[in-house]
């Protein structure tokens, strides 16, 4: 809405080119390393998505970093396949044996580069940055120069390198804030003064250092630069690059650029990434997170209900993502009725209070109610007896290594209350048992099948228990309850299925 009252003092271009670099600083991420296999299988994925440059790695490096640029070099692909290179002739030769058709090439040019890493006057980097390109460019070669450190970068040297290298034939000049230490509106005048004095398309290389990635990489397109940096789920250096799918979506859905992006790869890509990277995603990350689409607030899942657009600015489909309506304290009942509307279960209006009370009190204790846990709570509530002859009052267990496991179990049967204690091999085959010798007065039932089940993983998972009671008449019945508490859930199921039988007497 706001950004087409804006529009208008933007330089946009038609469109943006998308260089991935996943391959080559996504790598750089501490403790990432992708082999050759991974790498092909990755380029695959990145050339189905749609990206314009896939920057394969860094030749020079590694007889494996060749190995990967000619093997995805072999497959074909629509994209242009870049190797990196220092402006050092064996780096460019590196590249340029293994039949890249994009070389980008790069020499720091800050003070700090100057006088700490490289130990060079301003002239011999200038000289060398020239050298390299026209070296490339003789082998009929895309070039892309990076003036390393350029936002540390004395804004008149930086210019006077980079018109050098346009001179010699450059094809895209890159902007690299490479220690992340740019903010929006600094990086806007850096490019819209660059775009005064050059006219080969301007590329950015944002890092993530302040968290500003994103954010830079877009005002960088918003003062005219045609070429964004990006990795997958933002890997790379320290913390990070530019996030490929938050920049190619800002770009498509915010300012309106067409772009040749399958965007409904996205997510299945930033996974697969995630799985063969291993760094996972936070489940808040943007566009791509687990939680990117989810909803736990009553008010927010009613109006998502009602028209998805109130609390979502894209829909998730575009991304290849799926909305997910997340059950905890915060969860409203429309939330839940739209839940089992979609597992096909109904209830009354009775047993969806009980349902809704067992998914705010488990809330309460911290817990997330996963589907599997909603239905099961919903189908322990519909199979329970119409009426409870026997009705639990309390019960208390103790157990451990040096005691006999015994359960202290009060019950009310036709109106009158009655305690048992009784022992057993642990602590619910002692509830049983006090429970039995409670029922046995009236009637002979026993406990013919007992089945317990963890609904998700980890310590805190409900537990579901299933039992088969059965009496001497042949009446048989089953009880179900469904809890985090082992010992409760047991006790509830097994007087679920008596009271089941004695209502059959």
């Amino acid at each position: 809405m706001y950004i087409e009252k804006v529009k208008n003092e933007m330089n946009l271009p038609e469109t943006v080119r998308i260089f991935d670099t996943t391959l080559r600083d996504g790598e750089q991420t501490p403790g990432v390393a992708i082999t050759v296999d991974e790498k092909i299988r990755i380029a695959k994925r990145l050339d189905e998505l749609g990206v314009n440059v896939i920057e394969v790695g860094f030749p020079a490096s590694s007889s494996g970093e060749k190995e990967a640029a000619r093997e995805i070099l072999k497959l074909g692909l629509n994209a242009q396949v870049c190797g990196l290179a220092r402006v050092l002739k064996e780096d460019l030769d590196a590249a340029i044996d293994c039949d890249v058709d994009y070389i980008h090439t790069f020499v720091g040019t800050s003070p700090l580069h100057r006088e700490f890493k490289l130990k060079m006057e301003k002239e011999e980097i200038l000289a060398k940055a020239v050298d390299a390109v026209e070296y490339i460019k003789d082998h009929g070669i895309v070039a892309e120069f990076s003036a390393e450190d350029a936002t540390r970068t004395e804004f008149d040297y930086l210019k006077d390198i980079y018109k050098a290298v346009e001179d010699a034939g450059v094809d895209y000049i890159n902007v690299p804030d490479t220690v992340g230490v740019m903010i929006p509106t600094s990086i806007k005048w850096l490019i819209q003064n660059l775009k005064e004095h050059l006219n080969s398309p301007i590329s950015v290389h944002c890092h993530d250092d302040f968290g500003l990635a994103v954010a830079n990489s877009l005002m960088a397109v918003e003062a005219g630069a045609s070429q964004v940096h990006a990795t997958v789920n933002g890997l790379g250096e320290r913390a990070g690059n530019a996030s490929l799918e938050e920049v190619v979506m800002s770009l498509i859905s915010e300012y309106g650029i067409k772009m040749d992006i399958k965007t409904e790869m996205l997510v299945n890509l930033s996974e697969f990434v995630s799985r063969i990277t291993g760094v996972k995603m936070p489940p808040n990350k943007a566009i791509v997170g687990e939680n990117a689409f989810a909803h736990e607030a009553g008010i927010h899942v009613h109006g998502v209900l009602a028209k998805a657009e109130t609390y979502e600015p894209i829909t998730p489909e575009i991304v290849g993502h799926t909305r997910r309506i997340v059950l905890g304290k915060h969860t409203g009942a429309n939330a839940i009725k739209a839940k089992l509307d979609e597992y096909g279960i109904e209830l009354n209006d009775d047993q969806f209070k009980k349902v809704y009370d067992q998914v705010k009190a488990l809330g309460d204790k911290g817990k997330c109610v996963t589907d599997a846990d909603l239905k099961a709570l919903a189908e322990s509530v519909l199979g329970k007896a119409k009426k409870e002859i026997v009705r639990l009052e309390g019960f208390s267990v103790m157990t451990g290594n040096s005691v006999m496991p015994t359960a202290t179990v009060k019950l009310t049967i036709d109106g009158e209350t009655k305690t048992v204690a009784k022992t057993g091999v642990g602590p619910v085959d002692a509830a049983i048992n006090a429970i039995q010798s409670v029922v046995g007065e009236i009637a002979d039932i026993e406990l013919q099948e007992y089945n317990i089940e963890a609904i998700t993983g980890g310590t805190n998972a409900l537990a579901e228990v299933f039992v088969i009671m059965g009496d001497k008449n042949g009446n048989r019945a089953t009880g179900r309850s469904t809890t985090e508490d082992i010992v409760m859930a047991s006790v509830e199921a097994v007087l679920d299925a008596i009271n089941k039988i004695l209502i059959l007497r």
